[in-house]
């Protein structure tokens, strides 16, 4: 059950909480959405298991839910599917598709499979356009045959602040339909349903940065001149 069925049920369906996913440094739980005939594992994070930053403001939650939208605007189908619900048990937040990974795959393992370059360049230029400051391997994820990619509440920030583990195709030229995807979103605009999501001053750097990508052509190369370090930590 993908796509639209899927958004249905992650939306409208009955919330089972079965318990906290270890290792998160935020509240992640993973629950059950249930409709009548139809059932889901999900991942649902919510606001007031948010801890505070002191460079991102409150409501990370909104951003994985507008990081599905963006991949879905553009065409390249990375997030799983991402919804808001101000229903569930412990308040408003994120509920995300559960992808069954294999517990073994991350970025840097899948790299060093020709396979998978491709789409793993399609996950630098996306976390270019989202500005993603947390982009750790594991949060590429081997599951259903193809490649997805979760943990994106750190992103939209107006400010340049991408950290990320996919460097090893930087300087790279991006296919000539991505860089066309890149155009129509600048053309066309973001979706609405972002617009309650992220600021006006967000939205317009997100389309910034895709025009300037899609003007490059090419993949960014880490800018060691910056005050902070391009990598997020830890790695994995």
């Amino acid at each position: 059950m993908t796509g639209p069925a899927t958004v249905d049920v992650l939306t409208e369906g009955t919330m089972e909480v079965h318990g906290r996913i270890p290792g998160s440094s935020n509240a992640t739980l993973l629950v059950t959405c249930s409709l009548p005939g139809r059932e889901l594992l999900a991942v649902y994070k919510p606001g007031r298991g948010e801890r505070p930053l002191w460079d991102f403001p409150e409501g990370l939650h909104r951003r994985e839910v507008a990081a599905y939208l963006l991949s879905e605007a553009l065409g390249w189908g990375l997030v799983p599917e991402t919804v808001s619900r101000r229903d569930a048990p412990y308040g408003p937040g994120s509920v995300q598709r559960f992808v069954a990974e294999d517990g073994t795959s991350h970025y840097f393992t899948l790299r060093e499979d020709e396979r998978w370059h491709t789409d793993l360049v399609a996950f630098a230029a996306f976390d270019v356009v989202a500005n993603n400051a947390d982009r750790k391997s594991g949060h590429v994820l081997l599951a259903e045959g193809r490649l997805w990619a979760i943990d994106n509440g750190l992103t939209f920030h107006a400010e340049p602040k991408l950290r990320t583990v996919i460097w090893d195709f930087a300087g790279e030229r991006l296919p000539p339909r991505r860089v066309a995807d890149l155009r129509r979103l600048v053309r066309c605009g973001l979706p609405e349903e972002i617009d309650g999501l992220l600021e006006a001053e967000e939205r317009r750097a997100v389309l910034a940065r895709a025009a300037e990508l899609a003007d490059d052509g090419r993949l960014p190369v880490p800018d060691e001149d910056r005050h902070w370090p391009p990598y997020p930590w830890p790695l994995v």
